[in-house]
């Protein structure tokens, strides 16, 4: 297996580089410098004095990819794109256009968004995994159609009905809960506990529903109808069989989504004013920081590249027939 991931992370490499060449294009090629100082300082009055000065404070004065006027390596080095870009892959992520740190700034903010993330993911599992096994276990019947519609309900509503519907009802109308806001240490817990239950239920529809399809699918094949005919109790068939090999397609749905932990919920976040990566990443887009936001792309294909390795690995966990070489 240490092969196989030794392989995988040098096969995404070449995939990285291609991201990095790609963000690089977008924002220094299609959109230069001098644009995005004309965008800072102001579309009308701006004189290229003022454009200068404001490349030359942050950075962006220096060559694109060659530096004619340099000595030996400084020819390199001494560019935007080692500055800005190549330095990414170690993990140097500079200063934003406003001069905050940016690896600062994520280390503030990624507790809040995983304070969120991790048990909206984890209850949302067992809540989904748990409806879909009940109409499962049902199915045919008054229970399981029931369950259907209610899912293909909650999956028609809108999230932001769920948030204002919440924020309404439970904060505002019964005052249970802050409305919205963020505090450190315990003191969180009452802030966090009105996003997670809102997250928890605009993915229950979609969640049980889908789960029930890989349940039903099967609870059809042969080996379970083999269980049924040795006699097995259709709970035990369900628990022990089907349950276990349905893991297989739910497994590699989470840890697809074990990106989103990192990032935070986008709209989670802005509308209960929670200070974690995924307000971090709206809030510089519309304040137009463009090295934020050229580093939560590059983060974010790096967290999509693991959590695709995570994928192989835990398909070797549930399924014996898998083996990584």
């Amino acid at each position: 297996m240490f092969a196989y991931i030794v392989r995988r992370l040098l096969y995404a490499i070449p995939i990285l580089i291609g991201v990095n060449l790609l963000t690089f294009y977008l924002f220094f090629v299609v959109n230069s410098p001098d644009d995005m100082a004309r965008m800072h300082l102001g579309m009308k009055r701006v004189t290229p004095e003022a454009i200068e000065k404001w490349k030359a404070s942050h950075g962006y004065d220096k060559p694109l990819l060659l530096n004619s006027e340099a000595d030996a390596l400084n020819k390199v080095t001494d560019t935007i794109f080692f500055e800005k870009s190549l330095k990414l892959f170690v993990f140097d992520f500079g200063y934003s256009d406003d001069g905050r740190d940016i690896s600062y700034d994520i280390g503030q903010r990624m507790m809040p968004s995983l304070a969120i993330a991790i048990p909206s993911l984890i209850i949302g599992l067992m809540v989904n995994i748990t409806f879909a096994l009940l109409m499962a276990f049902f199915r045919g019947t008054y229970i399981d159609v029931s369950g259907v519609i209610l899912c293909v309900v909650l999956m028609s509503i809108s999230a932001m009905f769920y948030i204002i519907g919440g924020q309404f009802l439970l904060a505002k109308l019964f005052r249970l809960m802050p409305i919205s806001g963020f505090d450190s240490g315990l003191d969180a817990l009452k802030f966090i506990v009105l996003p997670v239950v809102i997250g928890v239920l605009s993915g229950i529809g979609s969640g049980a529903r889908w789960y029930r399809t890989f349940f039903l699918e099967e609870a059809g094949k042969d080996y379970v109808r083999t269980a049924r005919a040795k006699g097995l109790s259709e709970s035990l068939v369900l628990f022990r069989h089907i349950l276990r090999n349905a893991l297989i397609p739910i497994v590699t749905g989470v840890v697809v989504l074990l990106p989103l932990l990192f990032l935070g919920c986008l709209l989670l976040e802005s509308f209960f004013a929670i200070p974690g990566l995924g307000s971090y990443t709206i809030d510089s887009t519309n304040n137009q920081d463009f090295a934020i936001v050229r580093v939560m792309v590059f983060l974010g294909s790096v967290i999509d590249l693991l959590g695709l390795i995570l994928v192989d690995i835990s398909y070797s966990m549930v399924d014996p027939r898998v083996r990584l070489t």
